[in-house]
């Protein structure tokens, strides 16, 4: 479903991702840790262009997303993004913040995109909000909209940035649930999170990130019961 080769991203003088290559798998769950200002979220960006990078390539699907031959926007219908802030539009109801895309990007009738919202509003536990507009959310209820809008774009992949990161602490299973349901339904997804639970629990693989390369990757056992660099070592002692 993806694959990246030889990735390099640099801000100015600062080199961020320096020569990053990995692939994801039809279903497959990646979770990606490391310490903050290690390039994980910068990596995920560069998935869907959000974020431009200097040198080597990433294909979504066999589609390289710097040919000129490629429309990043057609390429992006396929590919869901959950942030860190939720992004929600404050001024839009949670039921027009999920039916906005799917009516102007995937052209589907209003009626249709009523019917798969509520649909997608049941699966986050939150059918009654569907009226309500986002400040009155909380974190929790917030981000499970923003899952939810996402999905109503009937995405091929979902992509999560550190999505449990601004919540409280008792915020953040309910939206960690909607996340493991998605991985029980076959749901191809790439995650940056400090959700270590999450990750043992979930992922089919851990990818560990260190100074913008790859330090070490391998099943969630592995990484965290018998990590082998002194660097991955490091840093669960501190998280775990």
């Amino acid at each position: 479903m993806i694959r990246m080769t030889n990735l390099k991203k640099s801000y100015g003088e600062t080199e961020v991702i320096k020569g990053v290559s990995l692939h994801v798998h039809h279903k497959e769950v990646v979770v990606i840790i490391g310490p903050s200002g290690s390039g994980k979220s910068t990596l995920l960006r560069c998935m869907n262009l959000l974020e431009s990078y200097n040198e080597g390539e990433i294909e979504i699907e066999g589609v390289r997303l710097t040919d000129k031959q490629t429309d990043i926007n057609l390429v992006r219908r396929e590919v869901g993004m959950v942030f860190q802030r939720f992004n929600l539009f404050p001024h839009l109801s949670v039921l027009r913040n999920i039916t906005l895309a799917p009516m102007q990007v995937r052209k589907l009738d209003e009626t249709a995109a009523k019917t798969k919202a509520y649909e997608l509003l049941e699966k986050v536990g939150l059918s009654e909000k569907a009226d309500v507009y986002p400040p009155s959310l909380s974190g929790g209820q917030a981000q499970r909209v923003a899952i939810a809008r996402a999905l109503a774009m009937q995405p091929k992949i979902m992509l999560f940035d550190e999505p449990t990161a601004s919540l409280d602490p008792e915020m953040v299973g309910e939206v960690i649930t909607v996340m493991k349901q998605l991985a029980h339904e076959g749901m191809t997804m790439v995650v940056v999170t400090h959700e270590i639970g999450f990750a043992r629990e979930v992922a089919d693989r851990v990818i560990f990130i260190d100074g913008g390369y790859i330090v070490e990757e391998g099943k969630p056992k592995e990484i965290f019961d018998n990590p082998k660099h002194e660097r991955t070592k490091s840093f669960l002692s501190k998280v775990l």
